[in-house]
């Protein structure tokens, strides 16, 4: 029998920076302390056994047969990841695994990043192949491009891989410099799940990044990480006005991650707070990625006493908010929430080792 694998990768939650990603801007995340599972081996054929314990379900083909039409939406994220092992001629054969994990499903913690990060290095362990972190980051995000069907930047893969505990995650996402600036101890996230499903292959989240792309052509530049808060108010009549709108969150995104690390480097969490407000206020009028479920969540948060900011995390359009909050006051955020929103779900988290640093201090994973 081949030697049993595991390996295991977190959630991420993006506390400032969102859709900057593919707009080469910046963005501050942590990793989330659930993630995915995998256990299994490698086989002597080049069949693929994928079981997923929360759905129930199981997925056999062949790796000679592997297309994103003949396999079932929730194995994409790993085969997706197994058919960029091969477009790059990496090393990969038949296996079985196990998927299991911790995170809920579509609140906006990046599940599917998660599972593709867990697979990478699954598949390294398995088969043997060498890649830097950010290669690795590459192929999970390349496998939900071309097997998922949705242009994700790399924030969520980066942010699962390279992540490190009690710190914030700082991503240069043009020159993938990533820096970790810490984290006060005296602070809790909670992640506030809305219960409304979000479902990002939907065309709405293709469509904002359309329109950030169609806002960069028409201000001449190659991203909107290249304009500024000044140039986009002296181009204002040069766009549609949704248009203008997109290129006003992101750069207001842009201008918040970096006041905020400066925030947090001084240690100044009230206006880490203020600037996580201010971000879904942009979200909610300018990207127009929030609903009535988070706005309410995020409401609710603003007058609660401990919590010091609110926002939406992730794509949008339903999913989680995420709240830093003074630490020991969690259960009296967690009752206003609850009763604000039928439904909600709430998780206290702090910011996490991303699967790389996690590797390192659970060797047998």
């Amino acid at each position: 029998m081949m030697n049993p694998i595991t390996t295991y990768a977190p959630g991420r939650a993006e506390l400032l920076g969102n859709h900057t990603d593919y707009n080469e801007g910046f963005v501050l995340a942590i990793a989330v302390d659930r993630g995915t599972t995998i256990r299994g081996q490698a086989r002597d054929d080049r069949q693929i056994h994928l079981h997923s314990r929360e759905f129930g379900k199981t997925q056999v083909i062949a790796l000679d047969r592997l297309t994103s039409e003949k396999v079932e939406p929730w194995s994409r994220y790993t085969l997706g990841v197994v058919d960029q092992f091969r477009r790059n001629d990496l090393p990969v054969e038949g296996f079985d695994a196990e998927i299991s994990g911790n995170l809920p499903l579509g609140a906006g913690l990046s599940s599917s990043a998660s599972l593709e990060i867990a697979t990478v290095l699954f598949l390294m362990k398995a088969f043997g192949a060498r890649l830097e972190p950010m290669q690795m980051a590459h192929f999970a995000q390349m496998a939900e491009h071309d097997f998922v069907g949705v242009r994700c930047g790399l924030l969520d893969q980066i942010s699962s891989l390279m992540s490190k505990a009690a710190h914030a995650t700082f991503i240069d996402c043009r020159s993938f410099k990533i820096r970790h600036v810490p984290f006060p101890d005296k602070t809790s996230f909670i992640l506030a799940n809305s219960g409304v499903k979000h479902a990002l292959v939907a065309s709405e989240y293709n469509e904002r990044r359309s329109d950030c792309e169609t806002a960069a052509h028409a201000l001449g530049v190659k991203a909107l990480r290249d304009v500024t808060s000044e140039m986009l108010q002296s181009h204002k009549s040069d766009l549609a006005d949704r248009i203008r709108r997109r290129a006003l969150h992101i750069v207001g995104e842009n201008e918040r991650v970096l006041a905020g690390s400066d925030a947090l480097q001084q240690g100044d969490i009230a206006r880490f707070g203020k600037l996580m407000f201010a971000s879904h206020e942009s979200s909610r009028v300018n990207f127009e990625n929030s609903c009535p479920e988070l706005d309410q969540l995020v409401e609710t948060a603003r007058q609660t006493p401990g919590v010091y900011g609110a926002r939406l995390s992730g794509g949008g359009f339903g999913g989680a908010t995420i709240n830093l909050v003074e630490a020991g006051r969690e259960d009296e955020v967690i009752r206003a929430l609850t009763a604000s929103l039928p439904g909600v779900d709430c998780l206290v988290t702090k910011a996490a080792d991303g699967a790389l640093e996690h590797a390192a201090s659970h060797p047998t994973l």
